[in-house]
């Protein structure tokens, strides 16, 4: 249990393919670092310093080349900086880019990309807008694009502007041209529109001069300033379910005479996970979502003509990123045998390249089999089981609960779950209703009033291990974060007799109580899913755990971030009160220096120690004599 974990993830390329920065979870919170892979720095790194205590969330190359953008959560909480220091490693300057009027607090700054050599961000302050923002990293220069309510910008260049609107499960894009909004897709009200890169304007994002590797020039916007665009058209590539059941990949031209949109990419049945596009607009990366599994493809944008797939040294892979010219491809992959780490491939060649670096490391397990479970209602959904070592004896089995509800239980490495295994408590990650990469219909599926069917199938995944003979039925638990750790209270309430214990990380106990305490944009976003704090509260009163505490009887751990604002400590804190009132038995991990992530590595040592302790108690109490 006292292995090292070091993660290595979130890469971005340099655009000349001679360099990249990642992320490095090892100790304290994650940090960026620089690394080199050609001339006379290869094989070298350099730690990005930055006058901020608290974990790094995502670095990116400019376009140019020229600068480093970080964003960080100071002390883990959920409110985000912005800052940015230059690609010199002899360069220690760091300036903080995010400014907010004076006399106001600040909101939180998200990182979003480079509109060639200014960052594109969104700046939400304490009243839930939030503006779409360009930045200069010189000066600090900021030109609003658009501020609205739940607007997010989503991509910036020539002009032009990708914002996603709407709350969640009901996003779109629009595209924004000088003063002109223009609507990109059809009305089809219950599809998700959310994710595009705008192609051109007249020409490519970059001009390749021809040389050795990824040699470029930077194309300059013709309309940088964001002065009107009309004439001409724009491309841009998005991911969407409109007009489908899974998200696939669009190409939409806008012109002055409308807009047009084809399909250029689909696997019928399978969701697109994630894509990115060379600036030079020669290769298109695609991630496919196999029921949570990934699956590499490259694609010719000239052409449209696609690749078999190029196998991954993972069973997950994440966040794309791809030199300008594209002639490298980097992503973060994991498994359960192998913690996250960055790999690079060479899309032409296929070849993956080995990277000189100190490696990824942590307690590993087998990998997961994908289980197919039946709800009391007919319904089918999925999920991954994870069982104990070869010569290790069962005692039992924890259902581990993804957050969102949007979110996924997937394959990848999660270091919590050696040390169970290894005492030989099987994992079971269940996507139940609600949860994303299974198409639209089965998104939907626990909006609102329909949440109670979702808890069932909590139960349901219990009685799938015991039925299965996975797990005693005495000898099963519960644990979740975020959603997870409300669906586990909910869980735990509505279906009392199935556990043994239960785990609840940074949830919610009271709907109507977490709404007057989120930040408002989160707040805002949530109203289809989970029902309106006025119009829907007896509804809200009625999923929400507290409110049936009477009911909970197996043993609690609740844990919490104490600068959590996404899911404020004081749903868990009521939460332990009453149980307390009550006689359960529960205890109350609290983390001061940390958030809604608990991203501080030593915290997460201590929460991996807590969680395994906590099980192997209430299971012993559980054993037949």
């Amino acid at each position: 249990m006292a292995q090292q974990v070091r993660r290595v993830y979130g890469a971005s390329m340099s655009p000349d393919a001679t360099a990249f920065a990642h992320l490095v979870d090892d100790g304290g919170y994650p940090r960026a670092v620089q690394r080199f892979l050609r001339g006379w720095r290869a094989s070298s790194s350099r730690d990005v310093e930055l006058p901020v205590e608290g974990p790094v969330n995502r670095v990116m190359h400019s376009a140019d080349g020229h600068w480093l953008a970080c964003e960080v959560a100071p002390e883990g909480g959920s409110r985000s900086q912005i800052w940015v220091v230059t690609t010199d490693p002899d360069d220690r300057d760091a300036r903080r880019i995010d400014m907010w009027p004076a006399g106001t607090s600040d909101g939180t700054a998200e990182l979003i990309g480079w509109d060639g050599v200014r960052v594109a961000a969104i700046l939400t302050g304490d009243d839930g807008v939030g503006s779409s923002c360009l930045i200069d990293p010189a000066d600090g220069t900021t030109v609003v694009l658009d501020r609205r309510s739940g607007g997010r910008l989503v991509d910036a260049w020539a002009g032009a502007a990708l914002v996603r609107v709407g709350p969640r499960g009901y996003r779109d894009l629009i595209m924004l041209r000088g003063s002109t909004e223009i609507a990109l897709l059809p009305y089809d009200p219950g599809s998700t529109t959310d994710v595009g890169i705008i192609l051109d304007d007249h020409g490519p994002r970059r001009l390749r001069t021809g040389l050795e590797g990824d040699q470029y020039e930077l194309y300059q916007p013709s309309s940088a300033s964001g002065a009107d665009s009309s004439e001409g058209y724009v491309r841009a590539l998005i991911r969407s379910e409109n007009g489908a059941e899974h998200a696939r990949l669009l190409e939409v031209t806008t012109t002055a005479d409308g807009v047009s949109y084809q399909v250029i990419a689909e696997r019928p049945g399978y969701e697109l996970d994630e894509f990115t596009v060379s600036d030079d607009l020669s290769t298109v990366a695609i991630l496919w979502n196999l029921h949570g599994a990934s699956e590499l493809q490259i694609l010719e944008l000239a052409d449209y003509t696609t690749y078999p797939p190029i196998p991954l040294p993972g069973m997950v892979a994440s966040e794309l990123s791809i030199s300008a010219g594209g002639s490298m491809l980097a992503m973060t992959v994991e498994s359960p045998s192998m913690p996250a780490t960055v790999e690079l491939v060479d899309p032409r060649t296929r070849e993956w390249e080995p990277v000189d670096r100190e490696p990824s490391l942590g307690p590993v397990s087998a990998d997961p089999t994908l289980e197919k479970i039946t709800a009391r209602d007919g319904l089918t959904f999925t999920g991954w089981l994870f069982r104990p070592p070869e010569g290790v004896e069962p005692i039992g089995a924890m259902l581990f609960l993804h957050g969102g509800p949007e979110g996924q239980g997937r394959p990848g490495y999660n270091e919590f779950f050696p040390p169970l295994l290894e005492a030989g408590i099987s994992v079971f990650l269940p996507n139940v209703r609600g949860s994303g990469g299974f198409g639209r219909s089965f998104m939907h599926a626990d909006d609102r009033e329909k949440r109670f069917a979702a808890i069932d199938d909590v139960g349901d995944a219990v009685n799938f291990l015991a039925d299965n003979g996975h797990a005693h039925r005495d000898r099963i638990a519960c644990c979740g974060w975020s959603y997870g750790g409300y669906l586990t209270q909910a869980a735990l309430t509505f279906h009392p007799q199935l556990f043994a214990a239960g785990i609840s990380i940074c949830g919610m106990s009271d709907l109507n109580t977490w709404y007057r305490s989120t930040e408002p944009w989160i707040a805002a976003a949530a109203y289809p899913k989970y029902g309106h704090p006025v119009s829907d509260r007896d509804l809200l009163e009625q999923l929400s755990p507290l409110q049936r505490v009477d009911a909970l009887t197996a043993p609690l751990l609740l844990v919490h971030g104490a600068n959590d604002t996404n899911v404020p400590p004081d749903e868990s804190q009521q939460m332990c009160e009453a149980l307390r009132d009550l006689g359960r038995t529960v205890e109350y991990l609290s983390f001061a220096d940390d958030g809604h992530e608990i991203d501080k590595r030593e915290n997460r040592a201590v929460l991996v120690k807590a969680m395994r302790e906590w099980l192997l108690t209430a299971f012993t109490a559980r054993q037949t004599p």
